[in-house]
């Protein structure tokens, strides 16, 4: 089984800049692909990004494109969401996970997930 452990988050004026580190144990992480998500308060967890094993063109969603950016570093087991331009609906906790596909934008592909960090965007 897979631990993953997201670190990170903050509170940050908007337009500022965050980085999000998810550190991945208990599995051959280059065989798993890895996304991001963010739930806000009362809303449904929504796809922020997600990125190959091999680290392969990434996929956003659409209110991030532009303004985000997913790495990782598998000699590390770690995977980093850049975040740039930051706005208030941006606020949310963003967590991180861990799927035996290829790649995938849907949450119930996913099989492991981290608890979760909170970023807050003041305006």
């Amino acid at each position: 089984q897979v631990q993953l452990v997201e670190s990170g988050g903050g509170l940050v004026q908007a337009g500022g800049s965050l980085r999000l580190s998810c550190a991945a144990s208990g599995g051959t992480f280059r065989n798993y692909a890895m996304g991001w998500f963010r739930q806000a308060s009362g809303d449904k967890r929504e796809f922020v990004g997600c990125i190959t094993g091999s680290g392969g063109t990434p996929v956003y969603g659409d209110s991030v494109k532009g303004r985000f950016t997913i790495s990782r570093d598998n000699a590390e087991s770690a995977v980093y969401l850049h975040m740039n331009s930051l706005k208030p609906e941006d606020t949310a906790v963003y967590y991180c996970a861990a799927s035996a596909r290829l790649i995938s934008v849907a949450k119930a592909d996913y099989d492991y997930w981290g608890q979760g960090t909170q970023v807050t965007v003041s305006s």
